[in-house]
């Protein structure tokens, strides 16, 4: 069971939705609700009805299609304006009208806002915020007060931050956030505050911190440990300037380095598919190098890393990746020697001894080829085919040979420029001759593959080219290299790369594609199913250059 005392507070699709680039429609909104929901949060904050029109549709379709089963929904809103009786304010009437079980007031704490960005006197704001929370409380919905600038209101006046807190409460508001609005505070800071304030009020308190200090997490946290019984975030850490919080993060530290089962362990290990969902609906994909979820949070590269995880992974991880959905990887590079391959393989399936010699000279050609333009760290197909070779002890077999290739590009005044790809292959003995057309080399020579293999190879229609990198090598590695190409691939829902290195862009990318060929046609290898594949999962918009 999830620990009822303590409550998680999304408030993505409100705060989190001012994050630049960021524009959600509301089918967007409702699915993200359903995502957070399933993750177990208490809370989510659907947006701003009255103000937003966007919200107050997102609201009233929420009544019929939102079917939530772990949180409840929380409309935001201000409190009424000055000298406008609560029941008659047109916002306040609007967030009675959305319907929600929960309320979310944005209240001014801090003395030099009430007299300048509300233009009221100090009592009035009083007046405003506890005639705003007993209106709605007598209405019958949960009331929370966001205590907006809290921080610096506190160290300005005290007194009046305190007293914003005690209104709120007295007037039946369930829970006082503090809220370090300008994200400029740190954990000691933040957790003395939380503790003075508890302690001279008494009243339950949560809390809600941007980052732009890089610290609202650990202010998140020390506000916890200091008494906070309510913590706010954003999915990815979402939110305007530097973002917010990062919930998942927040959630991630509570359950398993506080002991504070906020959500079930078994929803925890959705934590990383929960983060993925949401980066895809909202189109802004959340940081590799994110804790806990990113693609990178459990990926090893260095080799002094990689021999002490061979002999027990804790000891280079402060925590199991499957509690949180996540794996583990290890990057392939010259910087990692044995271990790292050896790890490597056992990742990628294959039973190799420790120490082998085909170990060593996987190691040693992955240092060879590194230091000529290659890098395998997202070209786990090409290591693969490499790593094969080195097991079987001789150079793979092909299931076509290729005759001939050439490209051209075809322009004249006033026509699009094309460019026509010819590919001369040959499976089984039997000679075929494609030819494809395309907006660039790649393209081309990716559809003329295509039209020689698919017939032969079924299995081949499947992949589809989804990215494509290039970086010139010139005067960096001193050999005569000049171009890697990384391409990425879509192979029904797996994604995988590529790599291929020549002193001509057009040859690397040939390389690049026949590799991404050969990986797919390999041949089962007993106790695998078929070539493994790393990495993100989620299905991608064609690519094309």
């Amino acid at each position: 069971m999830a620990e009822q005392s303590f409550q998680l507070y999304d408030t993505t699709l409100r705060d989190g939705a001012q994050q630049e680039g960021m524009v959600l429609t509301v089918e967007d909104k409702l699915a993200v609700a359903r995502e957070l929901d399933g993750l177990g949060v208490g809370f989510i904050e659907g947006g701003w009805p009255g103000a937003v029109p966007r919200d107050t549709e997102f609201f009233r379709r929420a009544r019929t299609e939102l079917d939530l089963k772990h949180a409840e929904l929380a409309a935001f809103g201000a409190t009424r304006r000055p000298g406008v009786p609560a029941p008659v304010d047109p916002q306040v009437r609007a967030l009675l009208a959305a319907e929600t079980p929960v309320v979310t007031l944005v209240a001014k704490s801090h003395t030099g806002h009430v007299r300048d960005a509300l233009r009221t006197t100090l009592a009035e704001n009083l007046s405003m915020i506890g005639g705003t929370v007993r209106h709605l409380v007598h209405a019958g919905r949960r009331v929370f007060v966001d205590a907006e600038h809290y921080f610096d209101g506190y160290q300005l006046n005290r007194e009046y931050a305190l007293a914003v807190v005690r209104t709120a409460a007295e007037a039946g508001a369930e829970t006082v956030v503090l809220c370090d609005t300008n994200g400029g505070s740190l954990p000691d800071e933040v957790a003395a505050v939380v503790a003075e304030t508890r302690a001279l009020t008494g009243v339950q308190l949560g809390i809600h911190c941007h980052d732009d200090t890089g610290c609202a997490v650990a202010n998140t946290m020390a506000a916890v440990d200091a008494g906070a019984v309510q913590a706010q975030g954003t999915a990815h850490g979402y939110g305007e300037r530097c973002g917010n919080a990062d919930l998942f993060t927040v959630i991630a530290n509570l359950v398993l380095k506080r002991g504070r089962e906020v959500v079930p362990l078994e929803r925890l290990a959705g934590l990383a598919a929960t983060g993925r969902a949401v980066a895809e609906l909202t189109q802004l994909p959340g940081s590799a190098a994110a804790p806990y979820i990113g693609a990178s949070a459990f990926t090893h590269k260095a080799g002094l890393h990689a021999s002490a995880l061979r002999v027990d992974p804790d000891l280079y991880q402060h925590t199991r990746p499957a509690l949180v959905g996540n794996t583990m990887r290890t990057l392939v590079s010259d910087m990692g020697g044995r271990s790292s391959i050896e790890l490597k393989a056992r990742e990628l399936g294959y039973d190799v001894e420790a120490g082998s010699d085909e170990v060593a000279r996987a190691a040693t050609r992955v240092k060879e080829l590194e230091s000529v333009g290659y890098s395998f760290e997202s070209a786990d197909a090409s290591f693969e085919l490499l790593l094969r070779e080195e097991l079987a002890g001789a150079p793979r077999s092909h299931p076509f040979e290729v005759e001939s290739w050439s490209v051209g590009v075809v322009g004249a005044h006033d026509e699009e420029v094309r460019t026509d790809a010819t590919v001369r292959l040959s499976v089984q003995g039997r000679s075929i001759t494609a030819t494809g057309h395309g907006n660039g080399p790649v393209n081309a020579l990716d559809t003329a593959l295509h039209a020689a293999l698919d017939p032969c190879f079924p299995a081949l229609a499947r992949l589809r080219l989804v990215d494509y990198r290039v970086r010139v090598l010139s005067g960096e590695t001193g050999s005569s290299a000049s171009a890697r190409v990384l391409i990425s691939y879509q192979d029904g829902a797996r994604r995988w790369g590529t790599v291929g290195v020549d002193a001509n862009t057009t040859a690397a990318s040939w390389q690049a594609l026949l590799d991404a060929v050969h990986y797919v046609l390999l041949d089962e290898t007993p106790g695998r199913d078929g070539p493994t594949a790393l990495g993100v999962t989620e299905p991608l918009e064609p690519f094309r250059l």
